[in-house]
């Protein structure tokens, strides 16, 4: 293994090597061997991983924070700063949080009860789907130093989402499928449900609201701690997908998921109260269809009242509902509604005492903040004007102010504003001079934040600001040791840009120059694609790993770029955003083609005979249509995990952009990349993880077929077991990008000519 020192040799000597490797076998080697360190540098060591602040907890009213520490002793402490002096105590050292006869438990995550009194440890935990939800829970009691793991004699890493209850006496979680109250005082453990089985779940949720809605903890402790808001997911009649594994035994196994595709039977679901010292649940009254309509969202809206978002199977309506918990009633509040899809409101706040609520709505063609009233659904514009709202934060109980992230003037960043309760005009709370994209983590009063920020070349740097002047108080984590690291490699930086498509449609995209650029060679072009309405790639904030992959494909000699088209989740306009509605991939393959060919003609250094794409997941779907529908524009392509077929993917996902399949069967055909697989005309590289629950590897395996059948040459690679992410398993991120690379090379070769 060679030093840092060596590797960051190696790296400088890329540049003038890249350009004479035509001429020169030698030299070519030693560029193949300058990239293969940069590559191990970016994705199998540490050197580029950066400084994480936390996990972080406000404590009170924002007077002080905690955060977790390594301890001198060993392990991890807890340690308390006092946010406006930077006071630093170990409020909690590891020795407290060592089982007896055992090592420091290592703290995945915490959280207080209200007074501060106790503390709970997540840890030991396992990945269920994306995320390790499943794991052990430990209680300490800091009065009496008395450290206690929850869920009696439960097996290890069985125990899911434990929380609270409001006065820290209790703590209810899920087991098996079941909702559990524990006595943080004596261990008596009270169960709530008892019918969970392979296809019915309580206080958690199936495959697709986790993947799609983002609920994966589904239990609400009341305000008053006397009772438990839970869903119920019945499976039954959902069919299973079965994941194949060849590699981890003798002979093969399946791994069944419940997973519903698109036009296919979802889980009925359905929410109850139940009494936290156990008794009959009473069920919520809900209108509709418990498999048709879906149940998003569920929240405490005072002691014995409920909120909840009711959505139908289309979503384009949702009826805000309030429930009562002693008798299950439910009248509907307000109703939301859109001719193409509506997203789910997060993280409802009460405003004037109870009297209204805040809502986020498309309903004026921006993404605009609403106060609703509580009697009777009456709307009050609060952000008048025409800009998104991004991002709702949670609002100060000092001035009565909503605090939220928008970016009225640059969709590719992100900023701090806050508005009057009563709306009015927006004022901007982050600095002129940071541009960028910021984050923020506002503490209960109001008067501090911790605060994050990047840029595309700039990795995060995090610190404490008071508010509402944005003073920086101290610096948390600056990660010097990594921006010097990245600055040899990012060389000249990103550049942006808005490029005309015609049309009057103008698409923001951002560019990355090899170093020694030369504006009278020609330079092949690699194009990085998303284009669906779950993400964009054209954000002006640190990208990490593949941001730092660019760079090195751009000191190989190419000119890699990124554009954003319309219907990507870009701040710029509800009629940007669901253009797309009912023909996902039609108009964004037509825009990305429009790009490139927009881009050459500007840019005469742009070689139009070599143009290259790749994308992952919805990228990697853009990718082939790309490649099929236009094989005059692009050459090369690289396809991960893509969904050639659209009818292969889930329900709420698909058919929140695409209709139901039975009602739009030509949408789902003509965006679907198999249907025009026949166009493929140049080099294609299809990759995907044979594990994948989330996109099937169903779906390249189909395409294979097809291609197969009309004669078409492309090359393909299979990743044994690996998920979505084509990232377990020591080695796999490098040797995918380490793939890519290679592909380009041999397929798009570099170097301005």
């Amino acid at each position: 293994m060679r030093s840092g020192r060596q590797c960051l040799m190696i790296s400088a000597q890329l540049i003038p090597v890249v350009f004479a490797i035509v001429a020169n076998p030698t030299m070519a080697r030693a560029q193949d061997a300058a990239v293969s360190a940069m590559l191990r540098r970016i994705f199998a060591s540490s050197e580029f991983a950066g400084q994480r602040f936390g996990p972080a907890r406000w404590l009170g009213n924002g007077e002080a924070y905690t955060t977790v520490e390594p301890s001198p002793a060993g392990g991890q402490d807890i340690v308390r700063y006092d946010a406006a002096s930077g006071a630093r105590q170990v409020l909690v050292p590891s020795s407290l949080m060592t089982p007896q006869g055992g090592q420091p438990l290592p703290i995945e995550d915490y959280g207080w009860s209200a007074d501060g009194s106790r503390l709970l440890i997540f840890t030991n935990s396992e990945r269920v789907w994306r995320d390790n939800t499943r794991g052990d829970f430990w209680v300490l009691d800091r009065a009496t130093g008395a450290l206690r793991k929850l869920g009696g004699n439960a097996p290890g890493s069985t125990l899911m989402f434990a929380r609270f209850s409001p006065d820290g006496s209790r703590v209810g979680y899920v087991r098996e499928g079941d909702l559990y109250v524990e006595s943080v005082a004596d261990g008596r453990i009270v169960r709530l449900t008892a019918d969970a089985s392979r296809t019915r779940v309580n206080g958690t949720t199936d495959w697709v609201y986790e993947e799609e809605f983002g609920l994966r903890a589904a239990f609400r402790w009341s305000p008053d701690g006397r009772r438990i808001a839970y869903w119920q997911f019945d499976m039954t009649g959902v069919r299973d997908f079965l994941l194949i594994n060849d590699t981890d035994s003798l002979y093969s196994f399946t791994i069944p998921i419940q997973y519903p595709k698109a036009g296919t039977t979802n889980s009925a679901v359905r929410a109850g109260v139940v009494p936290a010292e156990g008794g009959a649940t009473t069920w919520i009254d809900l209108p509709g269809d418990p498999r048709n309509d879906y149940l998003p969202r569920m929240e405490w809206a005072g002691a014995d009242e409920l909120l909840l978002q009711r959505i139908n199977r289309l979503q384009n309506t949702n009826r805000v509902m309030l429930a009562s918990a002693k008798d299950g009633s439910a009248r509907t509040v307000f109703v939301d509604r859109d001719s193409a899809w509506l997203d789910v409101v997060d993280d409802v706040t009460w405003l004037d005492g109870g009297a209204s609520f805040l809502w986020v709505s498309e309903r004026d063609g921006w993404r605009h903040l609403y106060s609703v009233a509580r009697s009777d659904g009456r709307l009050t514009l609060l952000t008048p004007g025409e800009y998104d709202v991004i991002r709702v934060l949670p609002m100060t109980t000092v001035d009565g102010s909503i605090w939220f992230i928008a970016s009225p003037d640059n969709a590719t960043q992100q900023y701090l504003y806050r508005v009057p309760v009563k709306g009015g005009p927006a004022t901007r709370i982050t600095p002129a001079a940071q541009a960028g994209t910021h984050g923020y983590d506002i503490a209960p009063d109001g008067h501090f934040a911790i605060h994050t920020f990047s840029t595309i070349d700039r990795p995060q740097i995090t610190d404490l600001v008071r508010l509402p002047d944005h003073r920086a108080i101290r610096t948390l984590v600056d990660n010097e040791a990594l921006r010097s690291a990245v600055q040899p490699v990012i060389g000249g930086g990103t550049e942006f840009f808005r490029l005309d498509i015609g049309g009057g449609i103008q698409l923001d995209g951002w560019m990355i120059r090899p170093r020694g650029f030369d504006p009278s060679k020609k330079y092949p072009l690699l194009m990085h694609v998303y284009s669906e309405p779950a993400g964009q790639t054209v954000l002006d904030r640190w990208g990490g790993g593949r941001m730092l992959w660019h760079h090195v494909l751009a000191d190989m000699g190419y000119i890699v770029a990124s554009v954003d088209n319309r219907g990507t989740p870009s701040p710029r306009g509800r009629a940007w955003r669901k253009v797309v509605y009912g023909s996902i991939g039609v108009l964004a393959s037509r825009e990305q083609a429009e790009a490139v060919r927009a881009l050459v003609r500007v840019r005469p250094w742009l070689d139009p005979s070599r143009v290259g794409i790749w994308g992952w997941s919805g990228g990697g779907s853009a990718t082939l249509n790309a490649m099929f529908r236009y094989p005059e524009v692009y050459q090369v392509g690289m396809s991960v995990a893509p969904v050639p077929d659209q009818r292969l993917y889930d329900t709420i996902y698909q058919e929140r952009y695409m209709g139901l399949p039975q009602d739009n069967a030509a949408g789902y055909r003509d965006g679907s990349p198999i249907t025009f697989a026949d166009g493929l005309r140049g080099s294609l590289l299809l990759v995907h993880g044979s594990g994948d629950d989330n996109v099937h590897y169903q779906g390249s395996e189909r395409l294979v077929n097809r291609m197969i059948q009309l004669g078409r040459r492309f090359d393909f690679m299979t990743y044994p077991d690996r998920s979505h992410c084509i990232c377990e398993g020591d080695g796999t991120t490098l040797h995918i990008y380490s793939l890519l690379t290679r592909y380009l090379e041999e397929h798009l070769p570099a170097g301005g000519r």
